[in-house]
């Protein structure tokens, strides 16, 4: 079929001869999206960015497809934080000018506004189930709020800078926060009580997840470590990963040991937990900083938004297969990152084009450690 005979005009309901992409198209936003959330159920995901304005689109990998539901501009200031309700029917968000918005999904209206949830602006926000919600803000807060009444029943500062993420136990019963004074509070949500503080850690604590089973809790940091932390040995690392970035930010658990780690230098890395392993890049906004990253509900996509004002997709329904040796193999200093789908080069400034293209067959033999290649391949100097 010639190309010329596919138009734009032709993208119907039911094109003749549509694309499908490996991931859908990135979307491009009229200013930088700071935080991105995926629908529980569908093909949807929302994003709310330094302006204050929310967005949801529904998602496809055929061409042209991406298609925005609606938007709103309710908040005042910068949108730090979204999450949808586990039936997906409700939109959660926290904002710079210190309010939570409830949005409701379908209609795209304000259903519910808290305007002065917190005393300082707010930064984290996390839904523990349909009646309760925690949020963190730039002082070092935490509030728990039950919204069936609107109002909180736990409210606490023990951290003296900002809550940077908030993760619950699957009990929900331990909740942790991680904060830029350098620790992760432990927090008793059934007992309505702070635990404890953890030992400082050099830079801003930037992320916090559960993982292993709930065994380990591993949080990022400004300065590209990965810290580990023992379950109920909260108050010291038990191990720490020192990661080839220049920060973590935002970390996404995949499965038990492989987590996806976005950084200042605008690479995505898929990472391997306890043996500590970076696998490779996942994906990359070429030099722009990395606000967030977002699983889709199926596991299938990773979404990276960056100062580049775009939303970008990322296949990682490889990464679960991936397998990891106890055994180190020594690495050329300054080698490549080793490339895990088409569409994601190496490192920033260092087109990884000998990945670019390659059969499974060829990873394969890599990951017997072929990894020699990756330095003659890469093409830079």
């Amino acid at each position: 079929m010639s190309p010329h005979f596919y138009l734009e005009e032709d993208v119907t309901d039911e094109p003749k001869e549509p694309r499908v992409r490996e991931t859908p198209e990135d979307i491009r936003f009229e200013a930088i999206v700071n935080t991105l959330a995926f629908h529980p159920t569908q093909d949807i995901f929302a994003a709310g960015d330094i302006d204050g304005d929310i967005y949801v689109y529904a998602y496809s990998c055929l061409e042209g497809a991406n298609k925005e539901l609606w938007s709103s501009g309710h908040h005042l200031k910068s949108c730090r934080e979204l999450a949808f309700s586990q039936n997906g029917q409700m939109l959660f968000s926290v904002s710079k000018d210190k309010s939570i918005h409830i949005m409701d999904v379908e209609a795209g209206k304000l259903v519910t506004r808290i305007q002065k949830a917190h005393s300082v602006p707010i930064n984290a926000l996390l839904l523990i189930d349909e009646n309760l919600l925690a949020t963190g803000d730039d002082g070092g807060t935490l509030k728990v709020w039950d919204m069936r009444k609107g109002t909180a029943f736990m409210d606490l500062k023990h951290h003296e800078d900002y809550i940077s993420g908030i993760t619950i136990d699957q009990a929900k019963k331990i909740l942790l926060t991680s904060s830029g004074d350098g620790t992760m509070g432990v927090f008793n949500i059934k007992r309505r009580r702070f635990e404890l503080l953890s030992e400082f850690q050099s830079g801003d604590l930037t992320s916090v997840a559960i993982m292993k089973r709930g065994r380990k809790v591993v949080c990022g940091s400004s300065e590209g470590t990965i810290y580990i932390f023992n379950w109920n040995g909260f108050g010291a690392t038990s191990d720490r990963f020192a990661v080839r970035a220049e920060s973590v930010d935002s970390i996404v658990p995949i499965t038990d040991s492989i987590l996806c780690a976005a950084s200042m230098d605008g690479v995505v890395r898929a990472i391997n937990v306890l043996p500590n392993r970076v696998l490779g890049s996942v994906g990359q906004h070429v030099g722009e900083p990395i606000e967030q990253i977002a699983r889709s509900h199926d596991g299938r996509f990773l979404a990276s938004s960056a100062h580049d004002q775009l939303v970008k997709f990322w296949d990682i329904s490889g990464l679960p297969k991936m397998e990891v040796s106890d055994y180190r193999r020594r690495k050329k200093k300054g080698g490549s990152l080793k490339s895990l789908s088409k569409k994601a080069f190496g490192t920033g400034d260092d087109f990884f084009s000998g990945l670019v293209e390659e059969t499974e067959k060829k990873e394969q033999a890599e990951e017997e450690g072929d990894e020699s290649d990756d330095d003659s391949d890469s093409g830079s100097d």
